[in-house]
């Protein structure tokens, strides 16, 4: 690698840095550059990698690390367009906002939602990042522990798992059956590749502490064993297995799962120039 594509690559970062305090001030100076350290191949990680690159003089690792660089750029400009975006959202003037944006607890959790961008794999992902952190500077409903576990859940669970973690949320005591037929509605068999995976997800969600059956709770928030029922004399068992589109047990969101999705899917909007009369708020539909 020669001269020329290290100066290259310094450039990237540089308009990057400029772009992102321009206009915005030094509060999002600090963030985004916050963001900018937590990437492996930013700083210090990213001049040592050079150097060992710029080592070998053949052609074809010459090549692959252009590859990666353009790759680098790609995830800096998606990286520029969330900070942007969370920054939009929120209201700058607020010094609570701003002392949240700024203390080490909120930068910790930027630099977590983009240690690892190349998790976040599609649009719908990278707006799961964007409301998270958002909400997470706006308002203080849960810990930054629990939060970072969000962070976590977004980069595990594919978008096949947050369907039905949508489903459930919207429809409450949803069952396997009304959740597939929602967002399927064709019908598969049992012994289906389909099926297997309609299992996973809930099998998933259910181990993450997302959803689960639902169960009755006493005023106190215990929860309620089921009445045991005797065996009726001449009682037939069944000689098939439950089925993976059930349509007896009723699922919801855990407490845990409910602040998922207002951190994640719900939005704040964007606030509207101060010469426009309407007002701004959160939209309570998971997006």
């Amino acid at each position: 690698m020669d001269a020329n594509e290290l100066e290259n690559a310094d450039d990237i970062r540089r308009e990057m840095e400029s772009a992102l305090k321009g206009g915005a001030g030094p509060g999002f100076a600090r963030f985004a550059l916050a963001c900018l350290g937590g990437i492996p191949f930013a700083g210090g990680a990213f001049g040592g990698a050079a150097g060992a690159w710029a080592e070998r003089e053949q052609s074809r690792l010459n090549k692959l690390f252009e590859a990666w660089l353009k790759l680098q750029e790609e995830e800096l400009k998606e990286i520029g367009i969330t900070l942007v975006e969370v920054m939009s959202r929120l209201d700058a003037n607020d010094p609570v906002v701003q002392e949240r944006t700024e203390s080490p607890e909120y930068l910790s959790l930027v630099r977590k939602c983009f240690r690892d961008w190349s998790a976040a794999e599609s649009e719908e992902k990278r707006k799961y990042v964007r409301n998270l952190l958002t909400n997470a500077a706006a308002c203080r409903l849960t810990s930054d522990e629990i939060v970072k576990l969000f962070v976590q859940w977004i980069n595990d669970y594919s978008e096949s798992h947050f369907a039905v973690i949508k489903d459930v949320y919207q429809n409450p005591r949803a069952t396997r059956r009304s959740t597939w037929q929602r967002i399927h509605g064709a019908n598969v068999r049992e012994d289906s590749a389909e099926a297997d995976l309609f299992k996973l997800l809930y099998r998933d969600l259910s181990t993450g502490g997302i959803v689960r059956i639902h169960r009755p709770t006493d005023r106190a928030g215990n929860f309620l064993k089921k009445p045991t029922k005797g065996k009726r004399i001449g009682q037939s068992k069944s000689r098939v297995m439950k089925s993976a589109f059930d349509g007896d047990s009723p699922y919801e969101l855990t407490k845990l799962g409910q602040q998922f999705v207002h951190y994640t899917m719900n939005e704040i909007v964007p606030k509207l120039p101060e010469s426009q009369d309407d007002e701004s708020g959160k939209t309570n539909k998971p997006r």
